[in-house]
């Protein structure tokens, strides 16, 4: 060491460290999307977005949500409910699902009018006819000529998007991810953490819905978030609400990390699978108590004006029978007091599991978001010295970020403990300690009940009113 002589400084890590920042609900939904009419190449491509337009630029837009169900989402969350971001991932590749069209001859004559041939919906090429889309998803060609000749139309088919496709996988010869397995690539990509993992339409699916549970069980090999699937309304499902429980158990929608919907709802004759409007009910209730998943969504408004089933029929349902459906761990709507409303706080494990951070919604989503953030925040202190005052860095900086949650009455209590019992020397040796974190967010007001009784004593006011 070099010779001192005066007064010098030195620094020591911060022994307080801040919690680092993560989404409570990052949406990472997985569907199809008319992406000829935006990036083409978005193909098994997770993209973060935060705009509507944003999101109808890289995927493109169709109403004709059965096929592109991005495109249900996309108008759900930023049009509606007006949250983000999101992450998209699109499985429909115009290069595989797709119908090429011979015209006979020299091919089929189109008329122009004002300027534009118009082609139809779906299509991808046309010769080689530079194509423009439509507001509402017409392809067409602006011309000056009065008429065109077309030889080889090419027309999208997302109808053979299969279930297979959206679990998706691993190519064994290119190493690329595909589908569902694109939801690990999340946090790599853009440091944000998935927080709810939806498929509109495919999580009607039972592989699908059952890989979507692994994915919220183990995200990145390190996180954990919720599911949100729907319960199929027609026929092959459950088509009237007492059909629903037996449909559940059957195809083990009843998990503690999924959140099980039924039916569907609508408005103003657009229909939506519930699950893509309670992701964005659930963000904005979120947004609305500090970014934190400690409220229900239920009871909470849903923007729709009917429940409807697979065929587009109305269902009214009672007090008593979306009840009955909250019971065997369901989530429906209601329009009750207050116009329509998410009604249901249980997860689908309810009722076989009763403990309340499983088969309650917020206090399950309130477990991983902690869980979460105790990753997100002492990473970085990784690989360093197991010291005293490494344990005390973490023990009070937690401690610390907890009392911040219960301040707000996002919990109950929280504390973190550093314990002899769970941290043997054959452990320490092995460069491992463990924290055991006490949590207690507060569970919904599911019932509130006034008891009114009788009582003669106030009978006095009456030998009162005469003295």
């Amino acid at each position: 060491m070099a010779f001192r002589h005066g007064v010098y400084k030195s620094e020591v890590p911060t022994s307080i460290i801040a919690p680092a920042q993560g989404e409570a609900g990052l949406p990472v939904i997985i569907g199809t999307a008319p992406v000829y009419m935006g990036d083409s190449e978005c193909v098994n491509i997770p993209k973060l977005v935060y705009t509507y337009e944003e999101a109808v630029k890289i995927f493109g837009y169709s109403d004709d949500w059965p096929n592109y169900t991005l495109s249900e989402f996309i108008y759900s969350q930023f049009a509606l409910f007006g949250q983000a971001p999101c992450v998209l991932i699109n499985v429909f590749d115009p290069a595989k699902h797709k119908q090429v069209i011979t015209n006979s001859g020299d091919g089929e004559t189109y008329l122009a009018a004002d300027g534009r041939v118009n082609l139809g919906k779906d299509i991808i090429s046309a010769d080689n006819y530079e194509l423009l889309y439509d507001d509402e998803g017409n392809a067409y060609v602006s011309t000056s000529e009065a008429s065109i000749k077309v030889k080889t139309l090419t027309k999208a088919k997302p109808g053979d998007v299969t279930p297979a496709e959206v679990i998706g996988g691993v190519n064994a010869q290119t190493g690329k991810y595909s589908g569902l397995e694109l939801v690990n690539s999340v946090f790599p990509k853009f440091r944000l953490v998935p927080g709810l993992i939806g498929c509109p339409k495919f999580s009607e699916n039972s592989g699908v819905a059952a890989v979507m549970r692994a994915k919220a069980d183990n995200i990145s090999g390190v996180f954990t978030g919720v599911c949100v699937v729907d319960i199929p309304s027609d026929s092959s499902g459950a088509a009237v609400y007492t059909d629903v429980p037996e449909w559940k158990n059957r195809n083990n929608y009843v998990a503690e990390r999924m959140i099980a919907c039924w039916p569907k709802i609508a408005l103003d004759g657009k229909v939506f699978h519930m699950s893509t409007q309670l992701i964005g009910l659930m963000n904005k209730t979120d947004r609305a108590h500090r970014d934190l998943p400690f409220k229900s969504p239920s009871n909470e408004l849903l923007q729709m004006d009917s429940c409807v089933n697979a065929a587009g029929e109305e269902i009214m349902l009672t007090l008593e029978q979306a009840n009955y459906l909250n019971s065997q761990g369901i989530v429906t709507a209601l329009n009750w007091i207050g116009g329509w409303r998410a009604w249901g706080n249980r997860t689908g494990s309810y009722p076989a599991n009763t403990d309340a951070k499983d088969c309650f919604i917020p206090v399950r989503r309130m477990f991983d978001y902690l869980g979460n953030q105790f990753i997100l925040t002492f990473w970085q202190k990784v690989d360093q010295p197991i010291t005293p005052r490494l344990i005390r860095t973490i023990v009070n900086s937690f401690n610390m970020y907890l009392n911040s949650l219960v301040a707000v009455e996002a919990l109950l209590g929280g504390r973190v403990e550093f314990r002899e019992d769970e941290n043997a020397y054959t452990d320490i040796l092995n460069g491992i300690i463990k924290f055991h974190i006490f949590i207690t967010p507060p569970v919904p007001a599911e019932v509130i009940e006034g008891i009114l009784e009788y009582d003669p004593d106030y009978l006095s006011v009456l030998y009162d009113a005469v003295s």
